[in-house]
């Protein structure tokens, strides 16, 4: 059920054309849009400065968050945009309900560096994760990756590269609204384009040239629809129900399970691509984040 607010936020997202409506994007303008930097809400927040080797980033600490226990948030923007920067909010709002560090990393994007360099980094990043914290050298609690749309994708390679070359995985993996069939073949594609708010699904063909190029879209690091999930960690799956790529996380779910994965799937009634990131003016953002927190608890 929609809550009253809900519908008229989205209502008003659907006064302006979706993203990528016109069949195609300008990446730099695309990267600007994307690289604003948006602070926590709560000014007591802290954001600390990262680097490791050539990537930076940066930490978001909430009063009171427990600094070993991390999570490595992937953001969004299709692969090729998109920047710790952006993500401070959102990093805020998570650090402050599920009482851990969130570390928003810049890993590397396409068509500069192409697939897989994204998940390279994450990869790297989560294995430091565990031995560092947002206070210096100290081993971790617990351990999770996030991210959302592409993050979302990569989040879920990322899980995959970690138990293929055997190395220390998280308590747990989230995926909101991921991207994860680069073969572009979802049925939402078709039937929620006049639904989605956000995105079309015209402009996906460029997203998926700049990032694979040559590569195989159906790759299960490209595609994690089409990977075999055994011995992943459980995974939350968020997604609204009028996301173009719903069924990229569907799809994912339903492949986890047959891996014998604990999959927890969440299709939010009304709800459109990457709604979490719309708290606080949206109450299903505020539930979505509180249900990553109690996720995260559960998982400690």
């Amino acid at each position: 059920m929609v809550s009253e607010r809900g519908r008229q936020y989205v209502n008003q997202l659907h006064e302006t054309p979706a993203f990528g409506t016109a069949g195609h994007f300008e990446l730099e303008e695309l990267r600007a849009i994307m690289g604003v930097r948006r602070l926590p809400v709560d000014r007591e927040a802290k954001c600390i400065p990262w680097h490791l080797d050539d990537l930076d980033g940066e930490w978001v600490l909430a009063p009171g968050a427990d600094p070993d226990v991390r999570l490595l948030y992937l953001h969004g923007g299709g692969f090729v945009a998109g920047c710790s920067d952006y993500y401070l909010a959102l990093g805020g709002r998570i650090s402050a309900a599920a009482g851990c560090a969130v570390l928003l990393i810049n890993y590397r994007l396409a068509p500069e560096h192409p697939f897989p360099a994204a998940i390279e980094d994450a990869v790297r990043v989560h294995e430091w994760l565990t031995h560092h914290g947002p206070e210096g050298p100290a081993a971790a609690q617990s351990t999770f990756i996030a991210g959302d749309s592409a993050g979302g994708g990569l989040t879920l390679a990322s899980l995959l590269m970690l138990r293929d070359r055997q190395r220390a995985l998280p308590a747990a993996g989230i995926a909101l609204s991921a991207f994860t069939d680069m073969t572009l073949t979802g049925e939402s594609l078709q039937t929620e384009e006049a639904h989605d708010p956000i995105m079309s699904p015209r402009c996906l063909p460029q997203f998926v040239h700049a990032y694979l190029g040559d590569t195989d879209p159906r790759h299960p690091y490209a595609s994690p629809i089409f990977a075999d999930y055994a011995g992943l960690p459980p995974l939350l799956i968020q997604v609204g129900e009028h996301e173009i790529i719903r069924d990229d996380s569907c799809a994912a779910a339903a492949q986890a399970r047959a891996s014998g994965v604990d999959v927890t799937l969440e299709v939010w009634p009304g709800m459109f691509h990457v709604f979490p990131s719309h708290e606080p003016l949206l109450p299903e953002g505020q539930q979505a984040i509180a249900q990553i927190a109690s996720f995260m608890r559960a998982h400690l």
